[in-house]
């Protein structure tokens, strides 16, 4: 499978969305957590499409990545990818590629408690900062 990044646009915000609601639904169900149109609307809410990328996989839309800079470093939020594309390593080299640019450190993110994406974060270097019962914050120091 083939991937790149293309820019995101205003009109990519419901389909992303939509894609947030269905990866994070088994995790926030555990958690007793998920809200139908909570889900949603959190990401509408703090979508920006100037710091988002879409992912494309074989010239499919396939997810997103975000990076938002900070008074406090640099944070990775909004990368989701499509479900049956888990696991195929296309996350682990976007996380590579976005990790390899340029970007003020310390990289930052935040997991849900439980996610197997926690794995992920784990192997590119990302340690515990803090945690609550829901959420998970990591920080990447160079």
């Amino acid at each position: 499978m083939r991937w790149t990044l293309r820019p995101s646009t205003p009109d990519d915000a419901s389909w992303i969305a939509e894609l947030r609601a269905v990866v994070l639904r088994p995790d926030l169900e555990r958690l007793g957590r998920y809200d139908e149109t909570r889900v949603r609307q959190r990401f509408l809410d703090a979508f920006d499409p100037a710091l988002t990328r879409i992912i494309v996989v074989d010239g499919a839309d396939a997810g997103s990545i975000a990076v938002r800079p900070s008074s406090d470093g640099t944070w990775l939020e909004h990368f989701y990818l499509a479900a049956h594309l888990q696991g195929a390593g296309i996350g682990t080299e976007v996380l590579h590629a976005t990790l390899a640019e340029h970007h003020p450190l310390p990289w930052r993110l935040n997991v849900l408690q439980g996610s197997p994406a926690r794995r992920l974060y784990d192997r590119h270097g990302f340690a515990l900062e803090t945690e609550d019962e829901v959420d998970v914050f990591l920080v990447r120091h160079a």
